[in-house]
């Protein structure tokens, strides 16, 4: 959330305007920022007892996961006739609102809490 090294933030930036920008343009501003950061990524630190390990590695598992997950991220603009948002705000707020009634009705059974939860994603 508050990336301290330059690379971090501007990783930042590119993933802010993930929602409102097209594929194309999302793989290019990315694919850029992989270049000019790459030589920093590779930057190892050694151990005392000699074991190196990646210094960025925070910044390594997000370049990581933006990559792996590349694919899935523009769904919502592969397939416009589904009407996909392009975030999951929605559904975090209807999870939440179920989760809030389910804790009120902290008497219920796990069996029964699981059919509330089916009817209530059934409407």
């Amino acid at each position: 959330m508050n990336p301290r090294l330059e690379a971090g933030r501007e990783l930042r930036s590119i993933s802010k305007i993930l929602c409102y920008v097209d594929r194309a343009e999302f793989e290019l501003l990315f694919a850029q920022w992989c270049h000019k950061w790459n030589e920093f990524l590779k930057e190892r630190t050694y151990n005392v007892d000699g074991k190196c390990y990646y210094t960025h590695r925070r910044l390594r598992s997000v370049r990581r996961s933006l990559m792996t997950n590349l694919a899935y991220l523009f769904t919502y603009q592969d397939y416009p006739e589904l009407e996909i948002p392009n975030t999951t705000n929605y559904a975090e707020s209807v999870h939440s609102r179920i989760k809030e009634l389910l804790r009120v009705h902290r008497g219920f059974n796990p069996a029964l809490k699981q059919n509330i939860f089916k009817e209530i994603l059934a409407k």
